[in-house]
């Protein structure tokens, strides 16, 4: 994946918020700024399964009310600002990467999981061969 574009500085804003201080659900997805997903010509890009898997994840889980979409909205900012204090190069950027970060430290300050728990998981998928959730191309 090719670096991405520099990032603004981070800065706290009032979040455009509906009735009972929840996101308004048009702002769910920034189509520009600091949090905006990857698009082409419009359309969401997922690199891999395990993107679009995460990604569907957070907007469920934000769906039934388990999380709330600007909590985990400022974690993925956050997140992204994190990285780019650490790469200022750029390279190795990955957006998705950032999000799945987001949503663990969203959903376990939510206690929807334990960070072991979480842990010890990602390690027994990070043991598993590149492709063994899904066919290879033909």
């Amino acid at each position: 994946m090719s670096p991405r574009p520099p990032f603004p500085p981070f800065t706290e804003v009032s979040p455009m918020t509906g009735s009972g201080g929840h996101a308004d659900p048009a702002r769910l997805l920034d189509s520009s700024g600091p949090a905006a997903p990857p698009r082409d010509n419009g359309e969401l890009v997922f690199a891999a399964p395990w993107e679009s898997r995460a990604f569907g994840l957070a907007l469920a889980l934000s769906e039934t009310g388990l999380i709330d979409w600007e909590d985990f909205r400022w974690a993925l900012i956050r997140e992204i600002g994190d990285w780019d204090a650490a790469h200022p190069s750029g390279e190795g950027w990955s957006y998705y990467e950032c999000w799945l970060r987001a949503l663990e430290r969203t959903a376990t300050a939510k206690g929807l999981v334990d960070p072991r728990e979480l842990a010890d998981r990602a390690e027994q998928l990070a043991a598993l061969p590149a492709g063994h959730d899904h066919a290879a191309p033909a």
